[in-house]
Order: structure tokens, then C-alpha cells, then sequence
């Protein structure tokens, strides 16, 4: 018996039947019968398993040869996935096999690119019972203040209680981004799907990085150098990636400093992406204490290595000459390498400057592919003006940006703030490009992460209150607050425009008639 079919009762109970069911939705026959009356009762015939499941596979020999068939199918599907699909030809009976892998991407690309992941009750419930304990303390405390005046010393008691309200709300209003602390989880696998599919070109959005540096005797062109290496080196599309940097001290060193810097680029970039080390800043790379051959299995690594570390030692070496050179200022100013003097000679009354070093037009690598677009900048400076120093910095590499690559996007880093996640952009790219929440998202805001601090980090370098706690607090209320680098904008959000207005309905008054418009 089948669920669709009806049942028989004058087969014997040692035979099965099988009765086909031609009566669709309604009573009505779907097939003719090769009755001539419709209304004559279809007939029961005894069941031939050989004849009629072993079109179902069922306890069949054919079931077996079918799943054999399945399981060879998926293995040589696995295998040409892995393969790059090089070997693929999707002819004979495979040919449908590429279209359900396709569609089991497809659904993949459809899904978010991110999602929120609340705190486990198990954690924040504590934290909660203890800060409403603490509450009803605070509040009994001040019945009793307020219910047992000194009166004795009347006003020194009044500016007490008043100071004591005063630190209550404080911490009551400290407590609340602390209520509701959330983290964000990205999909980078779906980004790819969506955007970045392997042989087909990049859909992911532009983005300029900005690195502002003011002063070289305060900020070593070494650890400036550090922070723009472990940029161009940043796993994303070269052509979609540019960093501009802004002398505000209109500095030859700097200027220098950022031309040797693009030369070893060219090694240390293909280095980085050809055996995927982390972080893509040398100095620190080169200082870890850690099994580098860790997950590497090329033979040629070790040598790579040895060979990048000597060439960065030797990076370090021409850098340093610079900084040792640069004591030493003559009296009648700088001059460039073709005899004209240097035109930020005069820090306070320089007209601009924008060099452009990598990009399509700046050279290869060693390997011959190209690099980001790297681009020195030293805004105009006359006296008499405000500069606003680092946000009138910031300004300038806006406007020049907008004129050379004009990218959606635009992060900023301060010069001793390095990358230490060579995939942070695409993390950006999952909320900013993200379909459905992507438009109304205005800026995106890495946290900071300090090396060299002490085992028990005594003078609290990590910030993981501010980091983890209270700006994960104010992600879960609306949205973390800016904190002057590490921060990916939109560049729409920072030109100024209005937030596209919705239309309300029209509301109604007391009497259920609608407002006169």
C-alpha cells in the first residue's frame, strides 16, 4: 500500500499488491485507463519486486549501483573543486554536478555577511544581578544621607550630598553601555562568493588608506615605514587599494623615508602574500618568538626568509643614514637630488606637495605584478591660517584622494599603528558592503592592540575595559564612538549628506480623521 493509493482487502495476506493511484486533487483521474468505463474500480495485481521497486532502488540491486554511481560523482566534484576546476569539462553524466555546486554557492552569496553574537547569559546575568545590588545599595545609602541632615555643619553636608549625586549619576550613566555588550562575527567565506570570485575580477569597493606623520624626530621614519608595509601588504586587490600619506611637517626625511620604504616594498609585499605570514609588519614579524615554520610547506621558505631578513636589516641600515643625515640641516636649507631647494624648507609657508611612488605607473614587484598605489602628501601652509593640525590633515587627504582614486571607502591610521590582520579590510567590507544592512552603516571601528606589555599589564596599556567591555557595550546600544584611527569610513557619511527621509503615514487626530495637509 502507498499513501496516495487505495486500499484493497481481497489480497491475500502473503502477497503484497500494488495498486497505481490515477485520481488526482478533487476526485479527479489525472491518466486515462484503458477502461472503457472510467467508473469501473481499478484492479489489484500481485507485486513483482524485480519489476516494480527496482525503479525506486529499494532492495534492489539498482539501489546499490545508483548510490555507488552518487558517491563517485561527489568525490570527482570534490576533487575539481580542489583542483580549481582546471580539469573540468561537465560532459557525460556529470554535467549536472557544477550546477548544484553553483546553486549551493549562490544560497551561500545570499546570506548575510555578518551577524551580531549576544553575550551568553551565563556572563552578563552575573554582572547585571551585581549592578542592580549595587543600585538598591546606593539608593538606601542616600535615604539615609538625605534622612539624617548635619546640622551642626549644614552647608558642608549640602555640597557633600551634592557631590555624592553627582559621582551616583556618573556611575549610573557609566553602567549603561555596560548593560547590553554584543560582538560581531563576519563571514568572510560569503564576501568572497559575492564579491571576490577566483578568476573572474574583483567587485569588492576601493578603499584609500590615510596615514598622517607630523614630525620625523618624534615619530621614527622606521616605525612610519613599518606602518605603510604591512598596508600595501594587506590581503586585497592592488588596484583597489591606495595609501596616501600626510606630512604635516613637510619633512625631507619623510619624503625620503617614503621612497626607500617603496622600494622594499617590492620584495617584502609578493613575500608576504607568497607564503601568507602574519602580521605584515617586518619589524614585528622579524621579533616573534614563535615556531615560524609553523603551517609552512614549501621547501623554500626557510631560504625566502633568511634572504628577506637580510634585505630588511639592510632597509634598516639606509633608513638610519637618513635619520643621522637629517641632524645635521644646512644653513641654506635642503636641496633635492636635482640641485632646486626643498620646498617645505619653511614648515609654516610651503605651497603643497604629492608625490605618487607605486600604483599602474610606479613599477612591479620582484615578481612582476603591481602594488597599491602609494602616494606622499604635504598640504599647503601659510601663515596667518588655522591648519587644525591632524584633522586639517585629514581634510587634505580627503580632497586630494577624491581627485586621484575617489574610493568609497577611506581608513586612517595613525603612523605608529601598524595592521596585524592582513584580512581587517575584508572584515570592513563585510558590514560596509553588506546588502542589507551595508547602506546604513557610517563607519566601522577597530579596536587597539599594544605589543610589548608586561605580563600583568599593570598600567592597563591593552585598554581592554574601554576596548572590550564599554565599546561593545555602546555597539550593543547604537554604536561605538570614534577614536582617531584604526576606523574605516564611508566617504558618503563624512561628505555630509542627509540621511534619506522616510514617508510617514499620515497621522491621525483625536476624532480618527486625518490632518489637514
Amino acid at each position: 500500500m502507498f499513501p496516495s493509493s487505495p486500499m484493497v482487502d481481497d489480497i491475500p495476506p502473503e502477497q503484497h499488491a500494488l495498486v497505481p493511484s490515477f485520481v488526482g486533487g478533487g476526485g479527479k483521474r489525472i491518466h486515462p485507463l484503458p477502461y472503457a468505463d472510467s467508473n469501473l474500480p481499478v484492479q489489484p495485481r500481485s507485486m513483482d519486486p524485480s519489476k516494480d521497486i527496482g525503479s525506486y532502488g529499494y532492495g534492489s540491486v539498482a539501489w546499490k549501483e545508483r548510490m555507488e554511481s552518487w558517491k563517485q560523482k561527489q568525490e570527482r566534484l570534490h576533487q575539481a573543486r580542489n583542483d580549481g576546476g582546471k580539469d573540468w569539462n561537465g560532459d557525460g553524466d556529470d554535467a549536472d554536478l557544477p550546477l548544484y555546486d553553483t546553486r549551493n554557492s549562490m544560497d551561500e552569496a545570499r546570506q548575510p555577511l555578518s551577524r551580531k553574537v549576544p553575550i551568553p547569559s551565563s556572563l552578563i546575568n552575573p554582572y547585571r544581578m551585581i549592578i542592580v545590588i549595587r543600585l538598591v545599595i546606593v539608593c538606601l545609602f542616600f535615604h539615609y544621607r538625605v534622612m539624617h541632615p548635619v546640622h551642626d555643619a549644614f552647608v558642608l553636608w549640602l555640597i557633600s550630598v551634592i557631590c555624592e549625586i553627582w559621582f551616583a549619576m556618573s556611575w549610573i550613566l557609566d553602567q549603561f553601555p555596560k548593560w547590553f555588550p554584543i560582538e560581531r562575527e563576519t563571514y568572510l567565506d560569503r564576501l568572497t562568493l559575492r564579491f571576490d570570485k577566483e578568476g573572474q575580477p574583483s567587485q569588492l569597493a576601493p578603499v584609500d588608506f590615510f596615514v598622517s606623520t607630523v614630525d620625523p624626530a618624534k615619530e621614527p621614519p622606521l616605525v612610519t615605514a613599518n606602518t605603510i608595509l604591512s598596508i600595501l601588504a594587506v590581503d586585497y586587490p592592488v588596484d583597489k587599494l591606495s595609501c596616501y600619506v600626510s606630512d604635516d611637517g613637510a619633512a625631507m626625511l619623510t619624503f625620503e623615508g617614503l621612497s626607500e620604504t617603496s622600494e622594499f616594498a617590492k620584495k617584502w609585499v609578493p613575500f608576504c602574500k607568497k607564503y601568507s605570514i602574519e602580521p605584515r609588519a617586518p619589524e614585528w614579524y622579524f621579533q616573534q618568538k614563535i615556531d615560524y615554520l609553523k603551517d609552512k610547506v614549501v621547501p623554500n621558505f626557510v631560504r625566502d626568509r633568511r634572504a628577506m631578513k637580510r634585505e630588511y636589516e639592510e632597509f634598516k641600515i639606509r633608513i638610519n643614514a637618513l635619520v643621522a643625515k637629517a641632524q645635521k640641516v644646512p644653513e641654506e636649507g635642503w636641496t633635492m637630488q636635482d640641485g632646486t631647494p626643498w620646498p617645505g624648507n619653511n614648515v609654516r609657508d610651503h605651497p603643497g606637495m604629492i608625490q605618487v611612488f607605486l600604483g599602474q605607473s610606479g613599477g612591479l614587484d620582484v615578481e612582476g605584478n603591481e602594488l597599491p598605489r602609494l602616494v606622499y602628501v604635504s598640504r599647503e601652509k601659510r601663515p596667518g591660517y588655522n591648519h587644525h593640525k591632524k584633522a586639517g590633515a585629514m581634510n587634505a587627504l580627503v580632497r586630494v584622494s577624491a581627485v586621484l582614486t575617489n574610493a568609497p571607502y577611506m581608513l586612517n591610521l595613525d603612523c605608529d599603528h601598524y595592521v596585524n590582520n592582513s584580512k581587517a579590510v575584508k572584515e570592513a567590507m563585510c558590514f560596509m558592503m553588506d546588502p542589507l544592512v551595508g547602506k546604513k552603516v557610517c563607519y566601522v571601528q577597530f579596536p587597539q592592540r599594544f605589543d610589548s606589555i608586561d605580563r600583568h599589564d599593570r598600567y592597563a596599556n591593552k585598554n581592554v575595559v574601554f576596548f572590550d567591555i564599554n565599546m561593545k557595550g555602546l555597539d550593543g546600544i547604537q554604536g561605538p564612538i570614534y577614536v582617531g584611527t584604526g576606523c574605516v569610513f564611508r566617504r558618503q557619511a563624512l561628505y555630509g549628506y542627509d540621511a534619506p527621509k522616510t514617508k510617514k503615514p499620515p497621522s491621525r487626530t483625536c476624532n480618527c480623521w486625518p490632518k489637514c495637509q
